[in-house]
């Protein structure tokens, strides 16, 4: 299933779910429930031999540079991965 990233501006956080391209995402944050908006993210490509965008994007930085440039996204906003809903619990037999 692909991954997705949705952005909450006032608490200046994106999270990161999956869920399958026809389920309907959340639409409020779980903090403040104030409506988040579908980010538009790199596809999980191969760029030049990298494993990553984020190692392709990365890869002309320098190691001080990188390091940087990470601390002030991080000033920015919180990166939260939403649990996926369990639809099925291992502990209870359905038959």
């Amino acid at each position: 299933m692909p991954t997705y990233e949705y952005l909450c501006e006032p608490c200046k956080t994106i999270y990161k779910t999956v869920h399958g391209m026809n389920e309907a995402p959340e639409h409020r944050c779980p903090a403040c429930e104030a409506p988040i908006a579908r980010m538009v993210s790199a596809p999980n490509l191969s760029l030049g031999g990298w494993s990553s965008p984020t190692e392709a994007r990365y890869a002309k930085l320098s190691h001080t540079d990188e390091i940087a440039r990470e601390k002030a996204l991080q000033r920015e906003y919180l990166k939260v991965w939403l649990p996926t809903e369990v639809k099925h619990s291992p502990w209870h037999d359905d038959h």
